[in-house]
């Protein structure tokens, strides 16, 4: 399931490390960082990305020489915090949690930055699974339900996403332009803030990545559809949109860059380091608590996914109104 349901997010390739000694699986004889590394997260500090990359660090610290500290950066669509590597030394202490949303931002809004030119890519790390979820009173119970209500109110039902471009939105945009429904976006800065404007009700649903999914186990939020290829197996009498009509597949992944014109050595230390990372089984019992798999990328594998992406999704971003043709 997990396989399938990143099969968009790009075209799985021999899992390898080049540059390694044979028999070296860790970073031990390699570059080693001289003091704590920082990595700046582009979501809110306590959201699902922030726990991910902190429980990472926890082992890929070590493995580099000294801590991993995360400083939690959001802002301008989850954007912001790859950007404060633009004037970063080239030296191996700073570096980003990079959203998908970097590879979108620039085709409708000015940027000082060009996400394939100003950053080195590192490691893939995984991806958010897109649904759209409300509180367990909402008088909805099925998304049929709140597109109908929609239609005879246009413009009365908002919804929260993690921010203006991600792929919330863009869920909904389609959503929209495929069913006549209207709904009012309301843009937070991650997972703590729109998951208690829900609580709230200050919003009547979400559309963002599972990082409700904690909420939905405890039975405050209740799951109308996912925005996935398949059916989630935990949720599984939960519809697709395509289910329901809807030719729309979310995709977001994220992982890890740094600046521009980094060192080939530091590179793969911090690659090695973070796929190590990758395979402690806490990380893998976190990820599925917020349904959510491991997306990993080779350095390589990373940048031809970007360079792929970043061509691809303008269309959808003119047809969404986003970007000029």
């Amino acid at each position: 399931m997990r396989r399938r349901q990143f099969a968009l997010l790009g075209t799985t390739a021999a899992i390898s490390a080049p540059l390694i000694a044979r028999g070296q699986t860790r970073s031990e004889q390699g570059w080693k960082a001289d003091k704590p590394v920082t990595i700046y997260n582009p979501f809110a500090a306590g959201g699902g990305t922030d726990i991910h990359i902190r429980l990472l660090g926890e082992t890929a610290g070590p493995l580099l020489g000294q801590p991993i500290l995360v400083d939690s950066r959001p802002g301008a669509a989850g954007t912001l915090a790859p950007t404060l590597l633009l004037n970063a030394r080239p030296d191996g202490h700073q570096f980003a949690c990079m959203s998908i949303n970097s590879l979108r931002y620039p085709h409708y809004q000015p940027t000082g930055w060009n996400p394939l030119r100003d950053f080195t890519y590192i490691v893939g790390l995984s991806g958010y699974t897109i649904g759209i979820v409300v509180r367990q009173d909402a008088p909805w119970k099925t998304l049929d339900e709140l597109i109908a209500a929609a239609k005879n109110a246009p413009d009365k039902y908002n919804y929260a996403t993690s921010g203006i471009g991600g792929t919330g939105q863009l869920t909904m945009i389609e959503i929209e332009q495929s069913t006549g429904a209207r709904f009012t976006h309301v843009p937070y800065k991650g997972t703590a803030e729109w998951s208690q404007a829900l609580l709230a009700s200050e919003v009547h649903f979400i559309c963002d990545g599972a990082q409700w999914a904690p909420f939905v186990d405890s039975g405050k939020f209740r799951i109308l559809a996912m925005a996935t290829e398949q059916r989630i197996a935990k949720y599984k009498d939960v519809p697709t949109l395509v289910e329901r009509g809807i030719n729309v597949v979310g995709q977001s992944p994220y992982g890890l860059v740094g600046p521009k014109d980094l060192p080939a050595k530091i590179v793969e230390a911090m690659h090695l380091a973070f796929k190590e990372a990758m395979k402690d089984p806490r990380v893998d019992a976190l990820l599925d608590s917020y349904i959510q798999a491991p997306w990993y990328k080779s350095p390589a594998e990373y940048r031809a996914f970007a360079e792929k992406y970043f061509v691809d999704v303008k269309p959808l971003l003119v047809k969404a109104g986003l970007a000029k043709g």
